[in-house]
């Protein structure tokens, strides 16, 4: 079975960020959602580690719906994390690293995933399956230069930057032709907020 995700490039839109939402309990990560979507970040991430946050990645697909947005389950390692992830209402998935098992469950639930890499050796075995939205992860760890290689090979695929992003770095991956940055704890900064709302404009 080939999967396919390319529904990222329409989830994404033309926003170049995406928020993570780790561990922040159900208020207040509606409260940090509302400020992305108020920004103008269309995906919105919620990884599921515990029941609360299943809770919260719920309340937030139902806010999402209310705008005409979708929210993503993140750190999806087990089929059980796909499981909950459909059932609390995500529109895609995201891992930290590429597991086909998972990335075909995932497809079957009707959510296109969203795996993490950081090798070539992964990015090919991905593109393979049929996926050419990819997380890298750890951004930060691998650096700008990795994205650059990453093109000549790989001239079709695009990737989300994840780990270690924030608005003073964020700009210099986009112009290193990452597709979308994911930054988290960035928004809960005021004085993150505008050279955020920059690269959105």
């Amino acid at each position: 079975m080939t999967t396919d995700n390319s529904s990222f490039a329409e989830l994404f839109g033309e926003a170049p960020l995406m928020a993570i939402l780790r561990g922040m309990g159900v208020e207040r990560s509606l409260a940090m959602a509302t400020t992305a979507w108020d920004l103008g970040i269309t995906a919105v991430e919620v990884p599921v580690q515990t029941p609360t946050d299943v809770e919260a990645l719920r309340v937030l697909a139902e806010a999402a719906a209310a705008r005409g947005l979708k929210v993503g389950a993140g750190t999806v390692v087990s089929l059980e994390h796909v499981r909950q992830a459909k059932e609390a209402g995500a529109a895609f998935t995201v891992s930290p690293g590429f597991d086909v098992e998972i990335v075909r469950a995932s497809h079957a639930a009707g959510m296109p995933a969203l795996p993490g890499v950081s090798t070539a050796t992964e990015v090919q075995a991905a593109a393979k399956e049929g996926l050419n939205w990819l997380k890298a992860f750890p951004a930060s760890i691998v650096g700008t230069g990795w994205f650059s290689a990453m093109r000549g090979p790989f001239p079709g695929v695009n990737f989300v930057a994840t780990g270690g992003m924030d608005a003073s770095n964020a700009g210099t991956f986009l112009e290193a032709g990452v597709r979308v940055v994911a930054v988290g704890s960035a928004l809960e900064d005021p004085a993150q907020l505008p050279a955020l709302a920059k690269l959105l404009a």
